[in-house]
């Protein structure tokens, strides 16, 4: 029986060593003493935050799912008794020195000796390809009171990932970087930490 169950073992570690690995995520939160845990609240777009449309509504929704998870209860109109007010930015930077190469190269030598003379052609090709960018992904919220527009907690959430990966996802960025910021809610206040 285990001789049979090994190779499907084996198949399932090859699996598991492929996984994509998943950046950790950095959080600081900020928070009145006390904050909030339940009451009906709407997710609304930050005053700075870039109208990117169908991305937003990805970072909201996920945002939402979270706020649901700790007892409130989302409401889409302007009678709840909190707003959540989400921003998100996703940049760019490279992650090489682009030194101008191609991804072909030739090369040529000669050599001359006591035993006679070579000359050598070499074709080196690199199979990589351009570097991959970073992508930063960060996520801010602020709940803030509806009746009197005051802050009771706030929170950044980041993290980074090669481009073309299923972690740089906008979907997958936003699911995790909410989760990390409402996990262990409210959080210590003006503690940064890190979430893997």
């Amino acid at each position: 029986m285990i001789q049979k169950l090994a190779p499907a073992l084996g198949a399932l570690l090859a699996l598991s060593a492929c996984a994509t690995p998943v950046p950790p995520v950095e959080v600081t939160r900020f928070h009145t003493e006390g904050p909030a845990r339940s009451g009906s609240i709407a997710v609304e777009e930050m005053m700075s935050n870039p109208d990117i449309g169908l991305e937003f509504r990805t970072y909201a929704a996920a945002v939402g799912q979270e706020l649901q998870k700790l007892g409130f209860t989302e409401s889409n109109n302007a009678t709840s008794e909190y707003k959540a007010l989400v921003g998100f930015r996703r940049g760019f930077r490279p992650s090489g020195i682009d030194n101008g190469r191609g991804p072909v190269s030739v090369g040529v030598g000669g050599a001359t000796g006591s035993h006679g003379g070579g000359l050598g052609v070499g074709i080196g090709i690199n199979l990589s390809g351009k570097p991959k960018d970073w992508v930063t992904s960060e996520l801010q919220v602020q709940i803030r009171r509806r009746s009197d527009n005051a802050a009771i907690w706030e929170g950044r959430a980041s993290t980074v990932a090669k481009d073309g990966t299923p972690a740089a996802q906008p979907g997958l960025a936003a699911a995790k970087l909410a989760a990390a910021l409402f996990g262990g809610y409210p959080g210590q206040s003006g503690q940064t930490i890190t979430v893997k």
